[in-house]
């Protein structure tokens, strides 16, 4: 429940107490330092929030590779549809 004239509260995931990545120094933060549009976040660990950059990149790379097989089922699904093959051309 909100508190009359706050504009919202924390959540236990949102508290002081985690850590955060700052895009912009690329130096651990406890709390809300920076404003939100500068921090990665939150993480349980200070050791969490220092290998932020390894774990955006490696989140990147998953979300493009699975982004590529929604693709390339697609464009299957949609040549099925057509009633074209992708496989073999040979008719």
């Amino acid at each position: 429940m909100l508190t009359p004239g706050v504009c919202c509260e924390k959540g236990p995931e949102m508290s002081d107490e985690k850590y955060w990545y700052n895009l912009t120094t690329h130096a651990v933060e406890r709390g809300f330092e920076s404003p939100a549009i500068d921090r990665a976040g939150p993480f349980d660990t200070e050791e969490e929030a220092a290998n932020a950059p390894a774990l955006l990149a490696a989140r990147s790379r998953a979300w493009s590779e699975d982004d590529a097989r929604d693709d390339a089922w697609r464009a299957d699904t949609d040549a099925d549809v057509s009633g074209e093959t992708s496989g073999d051309t040979a008719r």
